[in-house]
């Protein structure tokens, strides 16, 4: 099998996990990767999270205006530079993001234990460093 035929098979698999994944977020994936940005790595400028996270500047602008209201994150001036304003996710805005990813998470753990046999567990942890390698080494389309 070429390569592409895999990557559309894989693609083609993945599109039912990741719905059923989204299912019970209370959130936009956008919004998820803004949160799961500022919990990762403490807070950023709007520049920096349209980069982070590979939205406009528009997009980010409204995505965290949204936050913002629902207490999720905050804007904070720069005491050092008064045009900077540093975005930081709120307690309440990473309480979210667990909640939200332990929907998931959980349905996928029920998923793997109960559809898979053992040598698919086996044959799926077997592919977990061959997928994270794909997730972190490939260079923005």
């Amino acid at each position: 099998m070429t390569s592409e035929p895999i990557a559309h098979a894989f693609l083609d698999s993945l599109q039912p996990l990741l719905r059923q994944l989204d299912a019970g977020r209370t959130l936009s994936p956008g919004k998820v990767g803004v949160l799961r940005h500022l919990a990762g790595h403490g807070r950023a400028t709007a520049a920096q999270l349209a980069t982070a996270v590979h939205v406009s500047p528009q997009g980010i602008s409204l995505a965290v205006r949204e936050l913002e209201r629902q207490e999720l994150v905050v804007k904070v001036p720069d005491p050092a530079d008064k045009r900077r304003w540093w975005i930081e996710a709120t307690e309440a805005g990473r309480q979210r993001l667990d909640h939200d990813s332990a929907a998931g998470r959980q349905w996928l753990d029920r998923a793997v234990e109960d559809v898979l046999s053992a040598d698919e567990r086996r044959a799926l942890a077997a592919a977990v460093p061959v997928l994270q390698k794909l997730g972190t080494r490939l260079p923005d389309a």
